[in-house]
């Protein structure tokens, strides 16, 4: 993968060129930023350009043998490690990355490295219940790996995603190679939830935030859609999201996105209508979900509030909504108000804070939602 398969980022692509011309090659990285923004590609064509022995113009060649090599994810001196689970384990069973190359070959060959770590899940089949991880036992194999000299290039690359994954165990393991690898060894770690991460992982590390896609990039991927307006408005409704944009141009939502939004319609009508009885069957259908899938609902959540908000304010001409939601956050905007968008962001925040550290997710969402059904009605109807 080179840099100019990568969806605009073209000023952080020039950053980081001119580290590794000048020599500045931090042996700990931490690519920060969504899915959709690029950070994982971006890990990848940082890698291929740090071993291509015919580096030009700013970008790796694409033909030597270690580009080439590279770009299958096939180096034997670039290694990777992601969350990984699997349906029916058995007790005492050792899952490890290496274990689910060719899956994660296909991933990102098919997607071009953008892609959710639900996608990931959904193509590990883990079902509603099942998590990947990072375990100990991938950190002990972690370091074995970079223990040995480099094969054929000048790096030992260990590209690393989804680190806020790794169990505490894992995270401690790391620490020591972290702060002094091996020579010539680069960790790049690549995260969606910076803040998850221990705070010795992140202080041993040198952060590369990896912004939004700017619009005009995006709007270059719709190139079956002749109308240039139209192009740069669904590249303004995307947000600086690729996958967002992908979605806009496919024209349908997936599936994750559909619950999603029917989740939070029927949280916002049953709270306006003070449902008690029925929120409370709302947590327990929110509850079943796995914990990324509340956790991208939540989320949700939070971007349609706000939206909605900006519709209570009379700022609609810079409203990122379309189809079905933009119809229903204009219905219920007026009930989004100065007096509750701050409590309801909050109650948000509070839920997926305790999702995420393994809160029983049955009482999480029935506190969620019968105290957003108390903020929606501190507004006069």
């Amino acid at each position: 993968m080179r840099f100019a398969d990568i969806t605009g980022q073209r000023d952080l692509v020039r950053h980081l060129v001119e580290g590794v011309e000048r020599g500045r090659v931090s042996h700990a990285q931490l690519f920060t930023g969504a899915a959709g923004t690029g950070a994982l590609p971006l890990a990848i064509a940082y890698a291929q350009y740090l071993n291509c022995t015919d580096r030009h113009d700013g970008d790796s060649c694409g033909r030597c043998p270690s580009c080439v090599q590279t770009a299958a994810l096939a180096h034997p001196d670039v290694h990777f490690v992601f969350p990984v689970n699997k349906q029916g384990k058995k007790s005492g069973e050792v899952i490890l990355s290496s274990g689910f190359m060719p899956q994660w070959r296909e991933m990102v060959a098919s997607t071009g490295g953008y892609f959710s770590l639900q996608q990931w899940y959904d193509r590990l089949d883990l079902g509603r219940t099942l998590r990947g991880m990072i375990s100990a036992r991938e950190a002990d194999e972690i370091i074995r790996s970079l223990s040995f000299k480099s094969y054929e290039s000048e790096y030992k690359i260990m590209i690393v995603w989804q680190p806020e994954t790794m169990t505490e165990d894992a995270a401690n393991k790391i620490l020591k190679i972290l702060e002094e690898p091996w020579e010539k060894t680069v960790f790049l770690l690549v995260s969606e939830r910076p803040d998850l991460l221990l705070p010795t992982i992140v202080s041993r590390t040198q952060e590369v935030a990896v912004p939004r896609v700017d619009i005009d990039s995006l709007a270059a991927l719709a190139t079956a859609e002749p109308d240039e307006r139209k192009r740069r408005n669904m590249a303004r409704l995307a947000a600086g999201d690729v996958l967002q944009m992908r979605r806009l141009i496919g024209g349908a939502d997936d599936e994750l996105q559909r619950e999603g939004f029917d989740l939070f319609c029927r949280l916002m009508r049953l709270s306006y209508n003070d449902r008690h009885l029925e929120l409370i069957e709302w947590a327990d259908e929110a509850a079943q979900l796995s914990r990324e899938q509340q956790r991208s609902m939540l989320l949700n959540a939070a971007r349609l509030l706000r939206e909605s908000y900006m519709l209570h304010a009379g700022l609609g001409s810079i409203s990122y909504l379309w189809g079905e939601e933009a119809t229903f956050c204009g219905n219920f905007a007026p009930f989004i108000g100065n007096a509750n968008i701050e409590p309801l962001i909050a109650q948000i925040e509070s839920a997926m804070r305790q999702i995420m550290q393994n809160g029983n997710p049955r009482i999480v969402f029935t506190h969620f939602a019968l105290a957003v059904s108390k903020h929606i009605n501190r507004l006069p109807r």
